[in-house]
């Protein structure tokens, strides 16, 4: 068996959102993919990328991938990723592709001058979470993910012409 990591290419766009929807079956979330091919190829490999994507390959086949984005941390005065997404087909799991991705994503991680590099992950994915402890990720528990979307976003975006000019 040879496993092996890439960057994604323009080419592989169609792969990346298959596997995302992949995902998000897994994770009982497909209804909320709105997603696009053309969303994917401008904000991965347009002007400004706003993120990345490693394949990792089983005999030549893709079957699992990393997505993930720089963020900063103010406590650190250093960058680091944020791995918004890792996905390997089920009939590939347990042969350390998700490993081998994570590996490459701390390499680059180092490479790059990055302090962390974290993730979150469901509550009820106990493989996953089991997966996590064994390489030595260590849970955040004193923190809650908060998150503005959709009409709440555009709302509070609002704010900032009704707010009276008030710094908050």
């Amino acid at each position: 068996m040879n496993v092996h990591v890439r960057a994604a290419r323009p080419s592989d766009v169609p792969l990346i959102l298959q596997l995302i929807r992949e995902l998000a079956e897994y994770e009982k979330l497909l209804h909320e993919v709105v997603a696009t091919e053309e969303a994917f190829a401008n904000f991965l490999f347009g002007d400004r990328p706003a993120a990345e994507v490693l394949i990792g390959e089983c005999d030549g086949e893709s079957v699992g991938l990393a997505l993930f984005f720089q963020t900063f941390s103010t406590f650190l005065a250093r960058p680091g990723l944020y791995l918004e997404d890792l996905y390997v087909r089920p009939a590939y799991r347990h042969r350390g592709i998700g490993k081998r991705l994570l590996a490459e994503l701390a390499t680059l991680a180092l490479e790059r001058g990055c302090g962390r590099l974290e993730w979150s992950v469901l509550d009820w994915n106990a493989p996953a979470i089991a997966f996590y402890r064994h390489i030595g990720a260590v849970a955040m528990d004193g923190w809650t993910v908060n998150r503005v979307t959709g009409d709440a976003l555009g709302d509070l975006a609002k704010q900032k012409a009704t707010d009276g000019g008030r710094d908050v």
